[in-house]
């Protein structure tokens, strides 16, 4: 089998590597984009590079010979999953559509996630639906996509990299007393080398992170709060809610281990944190404003709390 090379054209300039190799082979798992990336399996203009370059035109993608879209096997969605999917979809138009994505499902497939919320809207939908940001496989909430890579690019473009342009409010319940609305900004270090594949706030390598906690009822022995996000961190809320001692309940990987004992009382498991809001403006100039309901077993926690 030969070396095959893709050279990227104008409409798929400034994308992610892995975005954009995710989208030719649909059925292959992220897990297994970045490691033919890391192996350097995959090249850019034959040299070496990371999964979150992002290609120019004209740049020439070496694909490894035993790669071929041709042999991909399509995942098979259950009836009953997409039924349950389809109910979840609260907004579409021509070019997006909004999920208000479960906790516990994963947006791509691959590290031991049979299938993601990408597969199951390929599934019923078409195969170009693509994604235009992600969310924690454990946070609920508004997660978007796009119908056609015009509306794809500008979403990456005029949005995902302006993000006064892009609002998004989530909801959380934290530990303690959350007293007075509070903007906090930091840097945060996305490289999760860690054993956990922590994120943490490194002021001297990380990016630039910024957020607006706003509390809106108090709790037993914790406070439901609203964060406006004006940067799109990997993890952001989770670690600076773990920089405030204020953790997000039942959050596994920044949580504080004796409140998530208090939490775990309620016999729900599912991180309390859900993507409340989000809200753009389109190519169109018109504006799309989608607001996801709270799981029931948010809801649950909360008058467990109460």
């Amino acid at each position: 089998m030969s070396v095959k090379n893709l050279t990227v054209d104008k409409d798929n300039a400034k994308r992610r590597l892995d975005n954009l190799l995710m989208s030719i082979y649909k059925e292959l798992p992220r897990s297994k984009v970045y490691s033919m990336i890391r192996k350097g399996e995959v090249r850019v203009n034959s040299g070496r590079t990371k999964p979150l370059y992002k290609v120019k035109e004209g740049d020439v993608i070496r694909i490894p010979p035993y790669l071929n879209k041709e042999g991909t096997t399509k995942r098979v969605i259950s009836n009953k999953i997409q039924d349950k999917f389809k109910k979840r979809v609260i907004y579409e138009d021509l070019n997006y559509i909004v999920l208000n994505k479960p906790s516990g499902i994963a947006v791509h497939s691959g590290s031991g996630n049979n299938f993601g919320a990408i597969d199951v809207l390929r599934s019923f939908y078409d195969e170009s639906i693509d994604l235009c940001h992600r969310l924690d496989k454990e946070t609920s909430g508004c997660l978007v996509f796009a119908k056609n890579k015009t509306a794809l690019r500008f979403f990456n473009k005029n949005l995902a990299l302006r993000d006064k342009d892009l609002k998004k409010t989530y909801i959380a319940i934290l530990k303690g007393n959350f007293k007075k609305e509070l903007f906090i900004d930091n840097n945060i270090n996305t490289n999760k080398s860690s054993i956990n594949h922590k994120v943490n706030i490194n002021n001297e390598e990380g990016k630039y992170a910024s957020s607006l906690f706003r509390p809106i009822k108090k709790l037993n022995k914790s406070s439901l709060v609203e964060i406006d996000i004006f940067s799109g961190r990997t993890h952001q809320i989770r670690v600076q809610a773990e920089a405030l001692n204020h953790n997000v309940a039942n959050d596994i990987k920044y949580g504080d281990p004796e409140f998530n004992s208090f939490i775990s009382k309620s016999g729900i498991k599912a991180m309390a944190l859900h993507a409340k809001l989000i809200e753009f403006t389109d190519e169109d100039n018109n504006l799309i404003r989608v607001e996801a309901p709270l799981g029931d077993y948010f809801a649950d926690l909360i008058n467990h709390l109460n």
